[in-house]
């Protein structure tokens, strides 16, 4: 599954760009091509070498994101409550951290983190307690169906990128995985304060 936060499906119905909606195709978006042929019309200075790589992983980015999107949705959860889960799984056992501590690791407001919390609650994916050590700090924790979902994702998820990259070597997987990791370093570095959102999707 991806690592950075994904789209929320929740956060726009489709057709509200006054583009096409989740299920048909862009039949008027341009090839990679004819896009960099048109930037370079209106902008001489542009590099098509540079442009090409952006944005084909722009388009990659995007393609992947609908596509996990439609996933978690057939197991009733959106991905939004996917970042919730991801969260609470990479801290390992027994699955817990405070709101503020997931607000900060999503990129999200206080306000928006409880939002989520509730609704996650509502639907038994995790639960939300006092810390037994400090009764004014409250505890996150994952339940079973929550971690059941996680799993069952990931089982999805592992198929369809299997599948994604079925056209490259195992060694040209390698070489792909350390230029993208070298790009992403140099990224992090430029903008050490952009995992997060710009804005809340909730």
């Amino acid at each position: 599954m991806p690592t950075a936060p994904p789209e929320d499906p929740e956060s726009t119905a489709p057709g509200d760009s006054g583009g096409p909606g989740p299920h048909e195709p862009n039949l008027h978006e341009p090839s990679l091509d004819e896009q960099i042929a048109a930037y370079q019309r209106e902008f001489g200075e542009l590099d098509p070498q540079v442009e090409k790589v952006v944005s084909a992983l722009g388009r990659l980015n995007r393609r992947m994101n609908v596509a996990y999107g439609r996933q978690v949705a057939t197991l009733g959860i959106s991905n939004s409550e996917w970042e919730v889960l991801k969260t609470l799984v990479l801290a390992g056992a027994p699955y817990r951290m405070g709101p503020g501590e997931l607000a900060k690791r999503l990129g999200l407001t206080p306000a928006a983190m409880t939002h989520r919390i509730d609704r996650m609650a509502a639907e038994g994916l995790v639960t939300r307690d006092r810390d037994e050590a400090n009764r004014v700090r409250v505890i996150v924790e994952l339940t079973d169906e929550g971690r059941t979902k996680w799993l069952e994702a990931m089982r999805m998820a592992t198929r369809f990128e299997a599948d994604l990259l079925q056209d490259l070597s195992t060694e040209e997987q390698g070489v792909l995985g350390e230029l993208l990791i070298r790009v992403l370093r140099r990224v992090e570095f430029a903008q050490p304060d952009a995992g997060g959102r710009l804005t809340d999707l909730d």
